[in-house]
């Protein structure tokens, strides 16, 4: 997955902002090694010139809560070279939220309170992975 990147490639969605390309790579990486029963489907891949889409379901616990997870993600890319310069998840994160925190996001999945919380937290999360492994 990281050899799929360009040095200039940048990622988003609705958790992980704006991360450049040793970020995505990172947490690529951290998501992978951290989920062990981590089981990925894809399917309705596209590709016309520079760009592209596709579609993937990530099946796994979530480590901070033990809940299981089906999170169903939307994709697009950008590609230069040969290689993703830009890749754009979107997910639904009140269905994420729900599963993977159980009451509270059934309760508070839709506020921008509850995401921007995960969201600070994954990156915090992410930074001390990279501290921790470069």
């Amino acid at each position: 997955m990281q050899a799929c990147y360009a040095d200039n490639a940048t990622f988003s969605d609705a958790i992980f902002k704006d991360l450049d390309a040793a970020q995505v790579r990172s947490m690529w990486e951290m998501l992978i090694k951290s989920g062990k029963d981590m089981r990925v489907e894809y399917n309705h891949v596209q590709t016309g010139g520079e760009t592209g889409t596709a579609e993937w379901v990530a099946h796994y616990t979530f480590s901070a809560t033990g809940k299981k997870v089906v999170n169903r993600v939307k994709a697009s890319f950008v590609f230069e070279n040969g290689k993703i310069v830009q890749h754009t998840d979107h997910f639904n994160f009140y269905k994420w939220s729900s599963q993977a925190l159980g009451l509270p996001g059934i309760l508070l999945g839709w506020t921008d309170f509850l995401r921007n919380k995960i969201s600070k937290r994954a990156a915090e999360n992410l930074r001390l992975y990279i501290a921790a492994h470069n």
